[in-house]
């Protein structure tokens, strides 16, 4: 693990929501130089790194930026033989950060993802957005035509139950994206030159019982209410398949969050998304997700939890149980990703031995590097 930061003076806001409870984690295979658009926005934060591929390679980050760099070597120095849980040449690797950090609240973003403006050219400081979306409760259980109503300027409509006024606990902020849409390898290759330039100024919460395929690189969480939910499974090397790393974690996350009665929030902030990935490379790692998900979204749309199960661990390792019993049938990958899930849970409760998931053991190995 490398860390580090540095005396080098620029402005930042005169206030950072959540200074000393939320770190940004960012996965990456190359020097960071986008950070530097973001500096007035991230620069107050802590941020922890997780690089992809070859540890050898040094990954240069800004002076300024108070963080912690993780490779494939820390990784396997920390957890040992459950390391394996962590998929290797893939961003899926980010929910080691995730599992790290000793902050209530997660945001993470993607390293081709800089700062958007709104329609009025103002920059948008998305973390500040997540932060207020997470702060805020949400509706899942029945849906405000005028979407969040505790925004400013909305309310709660004629007609809602005056008893669920109230909310729920939100734990998860799903940001969007200008310019490059995220859209499947099929689509990209029919769309290549379509861009998302409409923006939509509203935050919704995505009902009770209703999935959503989540996006992990504009993402916000509650690592207290839903951490140990949000393991981006086995992709990349080795694997049978890729790019479905968030949208697992995402109809994981779902069925526990309604499981719980917790809320999810989708819309506002957007990032504006640089470049768009090689749709032929996105094939081959789709092509078996694209089939396969046939079979997923009804078995996540008919999963259900015991009513015994009350903390997010034991409702991820009981659906663990699920995948293997039912789509263990749809492939022998299931049957692994389901032992993975159960690793990661043991991993999580090692790093975090107190049973709080917001409460994470120091472990720092001697070679990590660190900065500021």
């Amino acid at each position: 693990m490398v860390s580090g930061s540095s005396l080098t003076s620029t402005s930042t806001p005169s206030t950072s929501l959540l200074k000393d409870e939320l770190d940004i984690v960012i996965p990456t295979i190359r020097n960071l130089d986008f950070l530097e658009m973001w500096r007035p926005f991230f620069q107050p934060y802590h941020l922890i790194i997780v690089q992809d591929g070859d540890p050898s390679k040094m990954i240069r980050v800004p002076d300024g930026f108070d963080y912690e760099l993780y490779n494939r070597n820390d990784i396997n120095r920390i957890l040992g033989p459950k390391a394996a849980c962590i998929s290797f040449k893939d961003s899926a690797c980010r929910c080691f950060g995730y599992m790290i950090s000793k902050k209530k609240y997660i945001f993470t973003i993607d390293d081709d993802c800089f700062v958007a403006k709104d329609p009025s050219g103002k920059e948008i400081n998305a973390l500040e957005q997540h932060i207020k979306n997470l702060l805020s409760p949400s509706t899942p259980f029945f849906f405000n035509t005028l979407y969040d109503p505790y925004r400013e300027g909305a309310d709660f409509v004629r007609g809602y139950p005056f008893s669920l006024r109230e909310g729920a606990q939100t734990a998860v902020s799903h940001g969007l994206w200008l310019n490059i849409p995220d859209y499947d390898a099929p689509t990209q290759l029919v769309k290549p030159l379509e861009r998302n330039t409409r923006y939509v100024d509203a935050v919704l919460t995505v009902p009770m019982r209703t999935l959503f395929p989540m996006c992990g690189m504009n993402l916000a969480f509650n690592r207290e209410l839903i951490g140990p939910a949000m393991y981006f499974g086995l992709m990349g090397d080795g694997q049978p398949i890729g790019r479905y790393d968030d949208m697992w974690a995402g109809w994981c996350m779902k069925v526990i969050c309604d499981h719980l009665g917790l809320g999810v929030k989708t819309g506002l902030p957007y990032i504006w998304h640089s470049k768009a990935s090689n749709p032929f490379v996105n094939l081959k790692k789709e092509y078996k997700g694209i089939y396969w998900q046939e079979e997923l979204i009804p078995f996540f749309q008919t999963a259900v939890l015991p009513k015994e199960c009350r903390t997010v661990q034991t409702c991820y390792l009981e659906l663990s149980k699920l995948v293997k019993a039912k789509l263990g049938k749809v492939d022998d990958y299931f049957n692994k990703l389901a032992d993975a899930m159960v690793t990661w849970i043991e991993a999580w409760d090692e790093l975090n031995p107190s049973g709080n998931p917001g409460s994470t053991a120091a472990v720092k190995p001697n070679g990590a590097a660190k900065g500021k």
